[in-house]
């Protein structure tokens, strides 16, 4: 079976743009949640977010703007600095059988509300002539492949919170089967409007604003949490063979070593541990390791009430006796929760954990909840860490879970 290895990373997110302002940015605890700037920002509950610091027309002349929503903007960005950091050339022949996968879970959400305020607000009868490329969920996958010139299959998934997840582990086996020789994979996300905060709202999963500190408003697996904080953004990584990358002197940050994929089949919002343990194994047995050889894992951790809790006796039921050893941390309370592009953030941020040997903590952990009693690396960074394995975990409403193993290439 051919090995699947990371060469390039590229990271759009609320803590900064680029893999290492990314990274640093974690490796500080510094949170890039904050009151969200959008003049609709007053008529919410939750006034706060993961948003980007982005300007659009630095990346993009204005031609180019009308064509894409902002998700697939974050996207394009990221594919382009995961190519970069690869060392792929334009005319690199491998293009012809290079895949791209991308995962999302709202798609054009920027764009589809602005189309509904024409419509329903302001009355008008016509909308832009582009607002169905803008809006159609695989638009970002599409943009990647033309504007990069990727001729292998281009696929969108969208599973909520797991879709980049899957979208990574997916174009791991088609390398593996030899479907495709290389692959820019990872998701993008950019859903805070008006409507779709609403919508979180009314579910009642959204965290209250700290009144001392907004950035300190995501608290995984802190007995004071209080819900998950919408986050936007992109994460893109090129996948190619072991072989290949080495011949051609490749930078190897790790090898994509295990992938699993499961159903709750039990409810559309509570998560399963069940389901979860199912997922975490497949991706252990699929990456050939024993639980004992993960050292970090970077957990969903959305901070909800139920959700820290179950994750953590999944992860107990996987890993037995080596769970009270492990390293286990959410960047989330950092990031926000990006949806669609949450799975492929955090698995960056678990291939540099490998790769540095520093792991990022779980932030603004106040009083740990007795319920969720691992090792959760409470606010500071743990350096000079020896790694052979890393995980991370993606859990999805609906039901659909997504675990990537990493290892030392």
């Amino acid at each position: 079976m051919r090995k699947v290895v990371v060469t390039g990373v590229g990271v759009v997110s609320p803590v900064g743009i680029g893999r290492e302002a990314f990274f640093n940015a974690l490796l500080a605890g510094r949170s890039g949640i904050r009151r969200l700037s959008s003049e609709f920002a007053p008529r919410l509950g939750s006034k706060i977010g993961g948003e980007v610091d982005f300007d659009s027309a630095a990346h993009f002349p204005k031609p180019k703007l009308a064509l894409i929503d902002r998700f697939s903007q974050f996207a394009l960005v990221a594919a382009a600095e995961a190519l970069e950091d690869a060392g792929i050339e334009a005319a690199d022949p491998r293009k012809h059988k290079a895949g791209v996968y991308v995962g999302t879970g709202f798609g054009g959400a920027q764009t589809i509300e602005a189309a509904y305020s024409e419509l329903f607000s302001k009355g008008k009868d016509r909308l832009g002539p582009y607002t169905v490329i803008r809006v159609m969920n695989n638009a970002a996958t599409a943009h990647i492949s033309i504007d990069f010139a990727l001729k292998g299959p281009s696929l969108t998934f969208s599973t909520a919170c797991s879709s980049s997840g899957i979208a990574l582990g997916e174009a791991c086996r088609a390398i593996r089967d030899g479907y495709v020789e290389m692959a820019v994979a990872g998701g993008a996300e950019s859903l805070l409007t008006l409507a779709t905060i609403r919508a979180w709202e009314a579910l009642r999963t959204l965290a209250t604003e700290d009144p001392a500190d907004p950035s300190a408003s995501c608290r995984p697996f802190s007995s004071d949490r209080t819900g998950l904080v919408l986050g936007e953004g992109a994460g893109m990584v090129v996948l190619e063979t072991e072989e290949h990358a080495r011949a051609r002197g490749a930078k190897i940050y790790a090898e994509l070593a295990g992938y699993g994929v499961s159903s709750d089949s039990s409810h559309l919002t509570k998560p399963s541990q069940e389901g979860q343990a199912i997922a975490m194994r497949m991706a252990l047995a699929d990456a050939g390791l024993q639980p004992q050889s993960i050292g970090y894992i970077n957990a969903h951790g959305t901070a909800t009430l139920a959700g820290d809790v179950i994750e953590t006796s999944a992860i107990k039921e996987v890993f037995g006796a080596h769970a009270s050893r492990l390293a286990v941390s959410s960047t989330k309370s950092m990031h926000g929760h990006l949806m669609g592009a949450t799975g492929a953030v955090e698995f960056i941020a678990s291939v540099l954990a490998l790769q540095s040997g520093s792991i990022p903590p779980t932030a603004q952990l106040r009083v740990p909840d007795p319920e969720c009693d691992l090792d959760y690396v409470p606010n500071v960074a743990r350096t000079g860490v020896e790694l052979e394995a890393v995980m991370s975990n993606s859990f999805a409403f609906g039901g659909s879970n997504a675990v990537l193993v990493a290892r030392r290439a």
